[in-house]
């Protein structure tokens, strides 16, 4: 029985007996019954251990860990086993390091480890355990198992649920080998996934370079897409509005032209008699800018116009799934508008535009 000095989510049978083994051999090997531990040692595998009786808890594979450089988990290959091991990598992903191999290791279904060492002898069975798949091995194979990776919604499923999993792996080098697996699954680049794991990583977009100038406070990206459309009023049939600030006067005034068709001989003074709001002498400013913008090229102004306005529609993206993240947790059912959410996001990334020379 469990008392205040003996937990059996922190004690592991036959540890004590294996100490010699562990040192010598490098590894300690988990198995899910005490019998196994006796027949493996009866068979010269000295290095095995088993929990007492409880599924495997952190502290487990924390002591274990300092122990060994290698930890290897045995389990059935039938249904519940794999769920044991699934609950053991997810235990084991916070505390996995670089240095240390974390393995899971599955008999056939028709066998234990007793009973597979006295049919197959010991080297059959130490093979076994050498070559038995790593963390990251187990992991990529139950994730591309539940997803369709030939579909992009299958590829959105498979990144939010391997997001979920990176979110908790601390080991610096294992993270980033996981990454640029799970990217190349997805066919998306490893830079992409991480700013889908992590989205305040997304760099913001920044205007290209102009001629040299004093530092400024930054402008709301509203009063730079109002300039561009001011400057080649063509521009604003590519705009759109719900992307804006609507607490701001150039929003109303974009929302007050958006839709309309103009020619490359509209000028901003025409536009501006679209407006009768009561910001006009700021609006007036704004088109004084636009005339200095038009001394740009319009290939390049395009360019800039289209680079804000993409930076918006990511930002909007990000927006949208995070708020679904947490509809998600109280109605699953919304998981496949969070897939295709995702899916959006990485599409629009890979519309990247590049800096403007």
């Amino acid at each position: 029985p469990e008392t205040p000095v003996f937990e059996k989510g922190r004690e592991v049978y036959g540890l004590v007996q294996a100490r010699d083994a562990l040192r010598e051999s490098g590894r300690v090997l988990v198995v899910e019954g005490y019998m196994d531990v006796v027949a493996l040692a009866q068979f010269g595998v000295g290095y095995a251990v088993a929990t007492l009786g409880t599924a495997t808890t952190p502290t487990h594979v924390s002591k274990l860990l300092r122990l060994t450089d290698e930890l290897v988990f045995s389990y059935d290959g039938d249904k519940a086993g794999r769920k044991a091991a699934w609950r053991a990598l997810e235990v084991s992903l916070p505390l996995a390091t670089d240095s240390k191999p974390i393995r899971f290791l599955f008999l056939p279904e028709e066998d234990d480890p007793d009973s597979y060492i006295r049919k197959h002898g010991k080297e059959a069975f130490e093979q076994l355990v050498r070559a038995a798949p790593t963390l990251s091995e187990f992991l990529i194979a139950e994730l591309r198992s539940e997803h369709d990776l030939n579909t992009p919604e299958g590829r959105a499923g498979f990144l939010v649920a391997s997001k979920v999993h990176l979110e908790k792996l601390t080991a610096p080098v294992l993270r980033m080998q996981l990454l640029r697996e799970f990217a190349a699954l997805a066919r998306i680049s490893s830079e992409d996934i991480e700013r889908l794991i992590r989205p305040d990583s997304v760099p913001v977009y920044k205007n290209p370079a102009r001629p040299k100038e004093p530092s400024k406070i930054v402008v709301p990206p509203e009063k730079n897409l109002l300039r561009y459309v001011l400057a080649y009023p063509k521009l604003v049939s590519e705009l759109e509005v719900g992307l804006l600030d609507p607490n701001l006067p150039e929003t109303g005034f974009l929302r007050i032209i958006a839709g309309r068709q103009f020619d490359d001989n509209t000028s901003a003074a025409v536009l501006l008699e679209f407006y009768q709001g009561p910001d006009f002498d700021s609006m007036t400013s704004e088109a004084q800018m636009a005339a200095e913008e038009q001394k740009f090229s319009s290939e390049l102004v395009a360019h800039d116009f289209k680079k804000l306005h993409l930076a918006l529609q990511i930002k909007h993206k990000n927006d949208e799934i995070e708020a679904l993240k947490s509809r998600v947790n109280a109605d699953p059912r919304l998981s496949p508008e969070l897939n295709q959410r995702i899916q959006e996001l990485v599409q629009l990334k890979s519309q990247r535009i590049a800096p403007s020379a």
